[in-house]
């Protein structure tokens, strides 16, 4: 089946990306409550009507996020990074971290990772005032790339990462996106499972950056878990998209 980099048809998005994409509402909603827990495996593959495989490969995309972590009391949200205070009045709060990790098998088969390998992903969320998540932005690094540059593999000996910290990785994502070939896919989902629950719709976005001979250098999965209308516009001066 043709692959959105090269310019053919997006394939369907499987079941648990498409459970993953909506246990993260619910994970936004519980990240500050005290002890909060996500439901079982057996309580998620009944809400769903999936086997519990389903909901474990569900489970594992959103903990190679770096959203959950698993442990002998069950998985739960994981701790929040401290965010980044806003530069001006009325902007949106942001959250900006990496972590260096492995990956669900579809982010790892499009990087062309090894079993077990580890890789440098960075995430950037925005937050309304009232904490509620509006985008979440998930760049996922190829390992090879970040073996061979220097401001990428400095990162992955890190435990922690500033923001200021952050400086050489954002400015190395600029260079590539101004003088790569960025492809972009928009995905629009709506579920209605279990049957009588409302009807939830959620839009994310796959970018494939690619450099100038056609190596894939990263994928971005920018989710909006909470939206009326986007509009999405793509410049190239600008080194990537504008979402509003």
């Amino acid at each position: 089946m043709p692959s959105p980099s090269r310019g053919g048809a997006p394939a369907a998005m499987p079941k648990y990306q498409r459970i993953a994409a909506a246990l993260r509402h619910e994970i936004d909603r519980t990240a500050h409550t005290p002890g909060a827990r996500l439901p079982s495996e057996r309580s998620l593959a009944a809400r769903y009507q999936v086997n519990r495989q389903t909901i474990r490969a569900a489970l594992q995309h959103l903990r190679a996020d770096g959203l959950i972590v698993t442990g002998r009391r069950g998985t739960r949200p994981a701790a929040a990074p401290t965010p980044v205070p806003a530069p001006a009045a009325g902007s949106v709060p942001a959250q900006c971290w990496v972590a260096f990790v492995s990956l669900a098998p579809t982010h790892a088969a499009l990087l062309g990772m090894k079993g077990g390998e580890r890789t440098l992903v960075h995430h950037r969320r925005e937050r309304d005032p009232a904490g509620e998540t509006l985008q979440h932005a998930v760049t996922y690094l190829s390992p090879v790339v970040v073996a061979v540059t220097p401001e990428l593999s400095a990162l992955c000996r890190r435990t922690a990462a500033r923001d200021e910290d952050l400086g050489p990785l954002h400015r190395w994502l600029d260079r590539a996106t101004a003088t790569g070939r960025v492809a972009e896919t928009l995905t629009m989902t709506r579920t209605s499972h279990p049957p009588n629950s409302p009807t939830t719709c959620g839009l994310s976005v796959r970018r494939t950056l690619h450099d100038g001979s056609g190596r894939l250098l990263a994928v971005t999965d920018l989710a909006f878990p909470t939206w009326d209308r986007l509009t999405f516009h793509r410049d190239r001066a600008a080194g990537g998209f504008r979402v509003s």
